[in-house]
């Protein structure tokens, strides 16, 4: 592998680490990274918070500003994909498997074990479960990835510069990115998506295995066995997608995805409580937008209770969409090349917000309204719930059957995407990285899945990733403000030549 940097070794040598720390010492694993984890979301809760909330600003000023008409990409450059495939690509990275796995469990928490605020069970819980889940998953977790992908795109196709994350610092501390600190930034960016990407993973085999069991008899619903031969042959299909390339793999499996992701959505609004659902759908983007600043920012300072469901749950996604961004971010970049800012923050920022909106309207709704009709949801795994709500509807099996095919495809997408960015990462920028550095970074990925589950299943997963995001989060705020520099002197000399 003779194009490799030193990014590539270092990080290489991070997970193994990571992989061996947690396959030898398992249990001094959990306590460790549960007490770093526990010592972030208490002490630096308002941080995340923060960050997030500053990022939603950051996008959102450059959608409606003069500069949102600069292209990413020299002034004749053209989309590289059609709208409709762009779409698919980012919507596939950026969400995929978990939108399957929280769909109906979240709002289901949020409404009857969990509530933020109100009373279990009560109609309060039922609109406010809607309006939090619409929150975690909308723009918010866009506005994340957007900060990277936009930082990244404007470097790379605009100004020239190597597709790595360092090199988007570059206005800020000039050529110190080509020496030791740039790699010390990369491998964080790097380090942070192979988490990210694992626990992502680790969810995917997680519902799979749910599903498995509800449909065939005999299979544990919690086996760490078909979880990891699960992930086993998920490995093969994405190192198969990721040898093909980004041209042919990712854009045949989002097309796919796509596809598959709007025939389940059809089936659960239009076998489900239909009415229910679009009144939900729509009086929750009221309320979502009414309560946006408040949610934004809310602490619960002196409310321990509230505080600890903070912590387990905003804090946990925004660290989860953080640890995520160098993927993510990465990704919708090397798609975007061609397209105004504007063009893509309307597409990055509003297009997912609102197809994950009526995703949680209508799963959301239909797991409630079955918790309401006498069939209790509550005791079941959270990889269960979604088969629970399916085995209540007409042409239940056929559901399960389309979601289990829905989790694979999302699963062998975000694998083979990573694999791509990683690769893309630790060669230098290489638009075209080497199919060996690839299969070593998807299998390293699928590796730490396969160690955070044996080492306490989804607790594991949501603990690690705290941990990751906390680091990538600081480079993120130099990210936003690199770019604006380069920006604004790039603007003010347009306007000079008007």
């Amino acid at each position: 592998m003779k194009k490799v940097t030193n990014v590539f070794w270092i990080a290489l040598a991070l997970v193994l680490l990571a992989i061996g720390y947690g396959a030898f010492a398992p249990d001094n694993f959990a306590e460790v990274t549960g007490n770093i984890e526990s010592f972030l979301t208490t002490s630096f809760g308002w941080y995340y918070l923060l960050v997030v909330s500053v990022m939603v600003i950051f996008c959102l000023f450059f959608l409606i500003s003069p500069m949102g008409q600069v292209r990413l990409g020299k002034d004749t450059d053209k989309p590289e994909f059609s709208f409709g495939t762009w779409v698919a690509m980012l919507f596939s990275a950026g969400m995929g498997i978990g939108l399957v796995f929280w769909g109906a469990a979240e709002p289901l928490s949020h409404f009857a074990i969990d509530p933020a605020t109100a009373e279990p069970g009560s109609a309060d819980a039922m609109r406010e479960s809607m309006r939090f889940s619409f929150f975690h998953w909308g723009i918010h977790a866009w506005a994340i990835y957007a900060v990277v992908a936009l930082a990244l795109a404007y470097s790379q196709f605009r100004k020239g510069e190597p597709g790595l994350i360092s090199a988007t610092l570059k206005p800020l501390f000039g050529d110190k990115m080509k020496g030791p600190w740039g790699v010390l930034v990369d491998v964080i960016a790097v380090f942070a998506t192979v988490i990210g990407v694992a626990t992502t993973l680790g969810f995917g085999a997680i519902q799979i295995n749910g599903g498995l069991a509800f449909l065939f008899d005999g299979i544990s619903g919690d086996s760490f066995i078909v979880q990891l031969i699960v992930i086993a042959i998920v490995t093969v299909l994405f190192m198969v997608s990721s040898w093909s390339g980004l041209s042919k793999g990712i854009k045949y499996l989002s097309n796919t995805n796509m596809v598959l992701a709007v025939v389940l959505l059809t089936a659960v609004i239009a076998l489900g409580p239909t009415l229910l659902i679009m009144n939900m759908f729509t009086d929750t983007i009221g309320t979502y937008f009414q309560n946006l600043v408040q949610m934004s920012f809310r602490a619960a300072p002196v409310d321990g209770e509230n505080r600890a469901w903070i912590d387990g749950w905003t804090i946990f996604y925004w660290a989860w969409w953080i640890s995520w961004a160098p993927f993510v971010g990465i990704f919708i970049a090397r798609i975007s090349r061609g397209r105004t800012i504007r063009q893509f923050l309307l597409g990055v920022l509003l297009i997912p917000t609102f197809i994950s909106f009526l995703w949680f309207a209508a799963f959301g709704t239909t797991a409630i309204d079955v918790q309401n009709n006498g069939v209790d949801l509550t005791g079941l795994l959270t990889e269960e719930t979604l088969f629970a709500v399916f085995n209540q509807m007409p042409l239940g099996i056929l559901l399960s059957v389309i979601a289990i095919f829905l989790i694979t495809t999302f699963f062998v997408t975000s694998a083979d995407s990573a694999t791509f960015v990683l690769g893309m990462q630790t060669t230098g920028g290489s638009l075209h990285p080497q199919n060996t550095v690839k299969l070593t970074w998807g299998f390293a990925q699928s590796a730490i899945a396969v160690i955070l589950l044996s080492t306490g299943g989804l607790g594991t997963l949501q603990t690690v990733l705290i941990i990751a995001a906390f680091p990538f989060s600081i480079i993120m705020l130099l990210m936003m403000a690199a770019f604006w520099k380069a920006l604004s002197i790039e603007y003010k000399a347009i306007k000079r030549k008007r």
